[in-house]
């Protein structure tokens, strides 16, 4: 299993990014993917999940700002982020769940490496 995090990058408040994954060693469309974010001295956050069937969940700190999707030909999730704030500056992982579903990081098998995305002015 290999996930690859690519996209993020230096941001003003208020702008966008999107993150993608690109996971391969696996059948892809069989498992629900996640984000999740690590800021400077802190723990690991849940940020937002998509089934295999294609719904999704958020934290309500990203809830109508960030939304996850997923091209099941490319096996590529993505995380497109808007109206980004200070408070979202962190390293952001992708990871694969376990299963169909994904509640939280405790369901997760595999992690990308991260990438750094920062907001600030």
């Amino acid at each position: 299993v290999q996930l690859v995090e690519s996209g993020g990058g230096l941001v003003q408040p208020g702008g966008s990014l999107r993150l993608s994954c690109a996971a391969s060693g696996f059948t892809f469309s069989r498992y629900a993917m996640g984000w999740a974010r690590q800021a400077p001295g802190k723990g690991r956050a849940w940020v937002s999940a998509i089934y295999t069937d294609g719904r999704t969940s958020y934290a309500d700190s990203v809830k109508g700002r960030f939304t996850m999707s997923r091209d099941n030909a490319k096996n590529t999730v993505y995380l497109q982020m808007n109206s980004l704030k200070p408070e979202d500056t962190a390293v952001y992982y992708c990871a694969r769940c376990s299963g169909y579903v994904c509640y939280d990081r405790y369901m997760v098998d595999y992690w990308g490496q991260g990438t750094q995305v920062t907001v600030s002015s």
